[in-house]
């Protein structure tokens, strides 16, 4: 199985700069966090720091144009922090990273060592293709809130990604549903990691390039395919 992935017009219009690099995987074998996973975890808000070198997440050249594009369409990125910059914050204050699952682990670990929103997504799970567009903000966004699923609607121009039964991930990379997450049992993965320009298009193919190894030392034997960068150009 092969995912498709499209990105509409006026997504491209509205951030010229995107450039994304998928990994598809089969074969992967998920669990509990581990302390193999959770060394990944702290060697990456070590070398944050190092990148960051005093500055807060926000003044990262990257998530400054995130938060631009954020602004954009409508979200207030202050409020909504794309993935990489939330999980950035967390890995700098005395919290520290969540331990999730290993899978989930891994992906974190990249995103917050190259500071790119990373997601990923149980294949098994989604139906269609994924596409990244603009709501219209009649489509429907399952979630739970207060340990009880709950439907929400995305504003209308809301950049999302959705599959073929409703959105997938609100506000471009702020928040994943639980419908298609990475659980424990999950063995066929969708990797999605996001750039936009002033970050050079060799950054995010290298943070691929990362992540995948990372997934084949986890689940030897997996297949695991990374995919030439796609560009909104």
């Amino acid at each position: 199985m092969t995912l498709t992935l499209t990105m509409s017009d006026d997504v491209r219009a509205l951030a010229p700069g995107f450039t994304h690099v998928a990994i598809e995987a089969h074969g992967l074998v998920n669990g509990p966090s581990s302390e193999a996973s959770s060394e990944l975890l702290d060697d990456a808000a070590r070398r944050l720091a190092v990148r960051l070198d005093g500055r807060a997440p926000h003044e990262d050249p990257h998530m400054a144009a995130w938060r631009a594009t954020y602004t954009a369409f409508g979200s207030k990125p202050s409020r909504t922090r794309n993935s990489a910059e939330a999980l950035a914050k967390r890995a700098l204050s005395d919290a520290g990273l969540p331990r999730v699952n290993r899978l989930v682990d891994l992906y974190n670990a990249v995103s917050v060592a190259h500071l790119i929103p990373v997601g990923g997504e149980d294949l098994d799970r989604i139906e269609g293709g994924m596409r990244l567009i603009r709501a219209t903000g009649e489509e429907d966004f399952v979630t739970v809130t207060g340990g009880e699923e709950t439907v929400e609607h995305p504003d209308a121009g809301e950049v999302v990604w959705r599959d073929d039964a409703g959105v997938t991930c609100r506000r471009w990379n702020w928040r994943q549903g639980p419908r298609t997450r990475l659980t424990e049992g999950t063995t066929s993965g969708i990797f999605l990691l996001e750039s936009l320009a002033p970050m050079p298009v060799a950054e995010v193919a290298a943070a691929a390039a990362e992540l995948a190894e990372q997934l084949v030392r986890f689940s030897p034997g997996a297949d695991i395919a990374v995919r030439a960068p796609e560009s909104s150009a």
